[in-house]
C-alpha cells in the first residue's frame, strides 16, 4: 500500500498508528492474500472477529449510559439496528474505505469495493487494529466519532421509554394549579461534543422546583419534570 494513501487513511479516521501493519492487515481481504504470491501476508478476518466484538462492547456501554430507563430489550433493539451491516457499510463508505481495500482480482471484477458485507467487515477490522494498537479508549473515540451522527438520530428518535410525558403532565398541572406554564433553562453543559451532558432547570413563578439532567437538552427537560411531579405528589 502506498505511504500516502495510508497517511491519508489515518487522517481521515483520526488515528495514527504506532504499528501501520496492523492497519494495512485491516484492509486486506482473503481474496488478495489468495492470490499474492508472498503467502505469509494475512487477512482481515481475525480482525474482523475481534473488531465485532470490541464494537458490540462499546456500542452496548454507549447505549446502557444514555438510555438508563430503557428496558433490555429495547437496549438490543438499538444496539441492532446501530451494528447492522447496513450501518457500518454506510460508515465505510463515509469513511471511503471501498477505494483502500486491497482485493483479488476476482473481487474487483464483481466490484467487491462496493459490496456492504465486505465494507461492514473491513470497519469491524479497523475497529480492532486501533483496539490492538491502542487499547480501548482509542477505539471507542474513533467508534464514537464514526457513528456521531446515528447515535445522535438515535437519542433524538428513542427517548427512554417513559419519559415522554412528563413535561405535558406537568404542563395540565401548572395550567390548573397556578394558570401559568414552567420555564425550562439549561444551566450547565459537560463533557466532550459526542457525549454531551445538558443540566436543566425548571421554574414555576420564578421558582426551582426541579432539576434534571440528560444527554440532550430535551432529556434534561423531561427529568426536571419527573422531579417536579414527584414533589407535587409528594406535598
Amino acid at each position: 500500500m502506498a505511504h500516502s494513501s495510508t497517511d491519508q487513511l489515518q487522517q481521515s479516521i483520526g488515528y495514527v498508528f504506532r504499528q501501520p501493519r496492523l492497519l494495512d492487515e485491516a484492509l486486506t481481504h482473503s481474496s488478495h492474500v489468495n492470490e499474492a504470491k508472498d503467502k505469509g501476508g494475512k487477512d482481515n478476518e481475525r480482525l474482523e472477529f475481534l473488531g465485532d466484538a470490541v464494537l458490540a462492547l462499546i456500542v452496548s456501554e454507549y447505549l446502557a449510559d444514555s438510555f438508563p430507563d430503557c428496558a433490555e430489550g429495547e437496549l438490543s433493539k438499538l444496539k441492532a439496528r446501530l451494528v447492522s451491516e447496513t450501518s457500518l457499510a454506510t460508515a465505510a463508505r463515509r469513511l471511503d474505505l471501498g477505494s483502500r481495500l486491497r482485493l483479488g482480482r476476482g473481487e474487483e471484477l464483481t466490484q467487491g469495493r462496493e459490496k456492504s458485507s465486505l465494507l461492514a467487515n473491513t470497519l469491524e477490522a479497523i475497529i480492532a487494529a486501533i483496539y490492538l494498537d491502542g487499547g480501548l479508549e482509542p477505539a471507542r473515540a474513533f467508534t464514537l466519532r464514526t457513528f456521531a451522527q446515528d447515535l445522535q438520530d438515535l437519542r433524538d428518535a428513542e427517548e427512554p421509554a417513559g419519559l415522554q410525558d412528563y413535561k405535558t403532565r406537568l404542563q395540565e398541572w401548572c395550567q390548573k394549579r397556578f394558570e401559568t406554564l414552567p420555564q425550562y433553562v439549561t444551566v450547565r453543559e459537560f463533557g466532550p461534543d459526542h457525549q454531551k451532558t445538558f443540566e436543566v432547570e425548571l421554574t414555576i413563578r420564578g421558582n426551582v422546583i426541579g432539576v434534571g439532567v440528560g444527554r440532550s437538552k430535551k432529556e434534561a427537560e423531561q427529568m426536571a419534570a419527573k422531579q417536579a411531579l414527584t414533589a407535587a405528589a409528594d406535598s
